[in-house]
């Protein structure tokens, strides 16, 4: 928020506070100043000019000879190139010698044969930026108010000898978004009473209400909303000063009747809108919600296509407006234009702000309408800028504002006490500092009983509870004077939840693994977002995003961690191997309405050897059954192991036949493999083995109890069995035939030695097994142990037609 001081001082002397001074206390009491700036700094010998002559240059089909007064006893002949320049104008004229925007000196020369003492300038050529300037005077010099007064400093006629104040606002003091707002905050800094001048609303006899019919469809869209008429106005530039005014905050002039609106919004903080009435095409203004796919021209010349969540503004069947945000190009004020239809409205925040965010179109309207306005100085706002529109653009206004909903705002009482107040802040003030307080912030309070009740009107719609009494009292006693105090009593030693440690100790185990920890952003392609995924999900993209590359929150990790991988490597660090703990972010809604669903996972990704060749032994590669190793470690220590299972399945990102998919029970929630080879090219990798596990269900999955077992004091039995079966048959079927067979005696399993080619019958393999029992209770026989191995045999005949070698 721009903030000129010259204007403040309209409303709250402040003159004897030096705008630096006054920045200081603004930031001391909440509100940041991010600079000041005076438009004239740097700024010398330029002063106003009066173009007594112009004649085209003799030798230049576009350069004029002018001849001008600069309140020195001859004439000064200076060579301009605006196409705009002609006699009996006053401009802006920089001195020989002299300093322009851009610390450009300009000196006496000669311009094609002519000498040239000095220069005219444009409104660029002394600061303002292109979108400042009005549009008749974006290609050439600016005209100067005719009762300027040649050879004076023109510093004062275009307000450059202002300072501008930076204002940084938060969004809970969206009140401060309006030069009132910022008045209310200086008086009571500064011990100072605002002053608002009461402007008198001449009223025509013609009443508003039989030109316009006003109606909303529903009140929460528009709480608010209400239109006033101004007949026979006459559209033309805005006086000098109103101009000045725009111009210094950032605002481009326009038209008289839109420059008052703009004006407002600056004053009021009140985004207004003035349609030409004409164009409007019926006598009705119906608030509603678009329908799928309306049509609407907006003033920026683009169609845009509405929808459901949109305000729109309409003739009573077609939208002539985006609500809170932009106008329509059909209903906009032209110079053609004698009848204003001037909107005071409120809409909904949420509904605003999406709609700006979804077209691309933030504005200064917008933003208040989002963050909240003074709902008590609505229909205020539209009394002034009737006025006004009345004596700049010499129209009537017409009786009464024509209202299709309306706000009744009322003071909202927030009580406290001064032994809380002092509590709270640590302080040790009195009861009259603390009502003092209240005064200079311009709010009623009376104290009861030892209660302060504050009534806080509407201008100050962010203070609701006792904390932001709290907050105000601080603010206007001063941060700075507030005491500094060291915590008292004991050290309290905080405690982790049981997710948070299990996920230390999924690092732990991680880290004992030889792995090391990696951090990679939650944004990525649309593309990478949607591999190596554990379930379908559509993708929630960044409405704003940095990058393409940045622009989709991830559905896996693993995508990351491969740039991790090839960053490494293309450094020529070929040994890396990595986890990570984060987030994905499935979506299974409308990604534009709702927010993404987090679900935390761990990750691990390698590449290169697991030791390197040294004298002991040559080196070792990671390959699958490696990265399996690590992932089995993680499951017996989370005591996951009866719970897990692996099966084979297919991934496109992943090698067909060395892919695990790691169940819970029957739930897929991870998987472990080699990444596809063409896949890993693609980040030019040799190769990479990679795992992805659902954290949250591996830590919130009931884990059985511990039970300690004493070492049987009874011999174990170890028998080996192997059998011919089908390529098709895993090792997790076999194992599970096996284990049902052999019942409760049998302690371990171990699948060792797999066997196909010579020999062996096309399309089957040769799986041999070990197998140890032990009985805690006695020693196991001959004829018990042979019995358990005939069932299993029988068993593995049965089912998977194996035939026992």
């Amino acid at each position: 928020m721009l903030v000129s001081y010259k204007w403040l001082n309209e409303y709250v002397d402040v003159k004897d506070v030096a705008p630096k001074e006054l920045a200081d206390r603004l930031s001391l009491t909440g509100i940041e100043v991010e600079g000041l700036e005076s438009p004239e700094e740097g700024l010398k010998k330029i002063v106003v000019g009066d173009v007594k002559e112009c004649i085209p240059h003799p030798d230049s089909d576009h350069l004029s000879v002018c001849q001008v007064d600069i309140g020195e006893d001859e004439l000064s002949q200076i060579v301009c190139g605006a196409p705009n320049i002609k006699a009996g104008v006053k401009v802006i004229v920089a001195l020989p010698g002299s300093r322009i925007a851009g610390n450009v000196k300009i000196k006496k020369g000669k311009m094609r044969g002519q000498v040239s003492n000095g220069m005219i300038c444009s409104l660029q050529e002394v600061g303002y930026s292109d979108s400042m300037i009005p549009k008749e005077y974006a290609e050439g010099i600016y005209y100067l108010p005719s009762d300027a007064i040649a050879g004076e400093p023109v510093f004062s006629y275009l307000e450059m000898d202002d300072t501008i104040i930076d204002l940084s606002i938060t969004p809970n003091r969206a009140d401060a978004l309006s030069i009132r707002g910022v008045a209310h905050e200086v008086a009571a800094i500064c011990d100072k009473k605002v002053n608002f001048p009461a402007v008198e609303l001449k009223e025509a006899s013609e009443k508003a209400s039989d030109r316009i019919k006003v109606s909303v469809t529903d009140t929460k869209d528009a709480p608010h909303y209400e239109i006033r008429i101004i007949e026979d106005v006459k559209i033309g530039p805005s006086p000098q000063w109103l101009q000045n005014r725009l111009m210094n905050e950032g605002i481009r002039p326009i038209s008289n009747v839109v420059d008052v609106t703009n004006y407002i919004l600056l004053l009021f903080g009140q985004p207004l809108h003035a349609f030409d009435y004409d164009k409007l095409g019926s006598k009705e203004i119906k608030v509603r919600r678009a329908k799928e796919n309306e049509p609407l021209t907006t003033l920026d010349g683009v169609e845009r296509t509405l929808n459901s969540e949109n305000i729109v503004i309409t003739n009573g069947d077609i939208p002539v407006a985006l609500a809170g945000v932009m106008g329509g190009l059909d209903s906009e004020i032209s110079d053609e234009t004698t009848t204003v239809a001037l909107e005071m409205a409120m809409f909904d925040h949420t509904l605003v702000r999406r709609t700006s965010q979804s077209y691309n179109l933030r504005s200064e309207a917008s933003m208040r309408f989002e963050k909240g306005i003074n709902q008590g100085e609505i229909s205020l706002a539209g009394e002034v800028a009737a006025a006004m529109i009345a004596e700049l653009a010499g129209g009537k206004v017409l009786q009464g504002a024509v209202k299709g909903s309306e706000v009744h705002p009322e003071n909202v009482e927030v009580s406290t006490t001064l032994e809380k107040v002092n509590r709270f802040l640590g302080t040790e003030l009195t009861q009259d500092q603390v009502t003092t307080i209240f005064h200079l912030l311009g709010f009623d309070s009376n104290v009861q009983n030892g209660v302060t009740t504050v009534s806080v009107p509407p201008r100050r719609w962010d203070i609701t509870i006792e904390a932001d009494l709290m907050e105000e009292i601080a603010r206007i006693y001063g941060y700075n004077n507030l005491p500094s105090t060291l915590p008292e009593g004991q050290t309290v030693a905080g405690f982790l939840t049981g997710a948070q440690k299990a996920t230390r100790k999924v690092r732990s185990l991680l880290e004992g693994a030889g792995l090391t920890e990696a951090i990679s952003y939650a944004l990525t392609t649309e593309e990478k977002a949607q591999q190596f995924l554990l379930k379908e999900s559509k993708v929630t993209r960044v409405a704003w995003p940095m990058s393409e590359e940045r622009s989709t929150m991830r559905l896996n990790l693993i995508s990351g961690m491969l740039e991790d991988l090839a960053y490494n490597v293309a450094r020529k660090n070929n040994d890396v191997a990595f986890y990570e703990i984060g987030h994905v972010f499935y979506q299974n809604n409308d990604p534009k309405k709702d927010l993404p669903i987090e679900e935390n996972h761990v990750a691990i990704a390698v590449t290169g050897n697991v030791t390197n060749k040294n004298w002991s032994g040559n080196a070792e590669s990671y390959d699958y059954y490696a990265v399996k190793g690590q992932v089995e470690e993680l499951i017996e220590g989370l005591g996951l192991t009866k719970e897990i299972s692996y099966k084979s399945i297919q991934m496109t990102e992943m090698h067909p036949g060395q892919t695990a998919g790691i169940f819970l029970g029957e739930t897929l929630i991870g998987f472990v493999g080699q990444v596809h080879p063409k896949m890993a090219s693609n980040y030019e990798l040799k190769s990479a083995y990679v795992a992805e596990l659902n954290l949250e269900a591996l830590i919130e999955t009931e884990k059985a109890p511990l039970v300690l077992e004493a070492v049987s004091k009874y011999p174990a039995v170890s028998r080996d069995i192997a059998m011919l079966v089908e390529e098709t048959n895993t090792n997790a079927e076999i194992a599970e035939v096996i284990k049902a067979a052999a019942g409760k005696f049998l302690t371990k399993l171990q699948v060792f030695d797999v066997y196909q080619g010579a020999n062996i019958e096309a399309g089957k393999k040769s799986m041999a097994y070990n197998l140890t029992f032990v009985d805690p209770q006695a020693t196991l026989t001959d004829e018990e142990i042979n019995r358990i191995m005939n069932k299993v045999t029988k068993k593995l005949e049965e089912k998977l037609q194996a035939v026992i070698r």
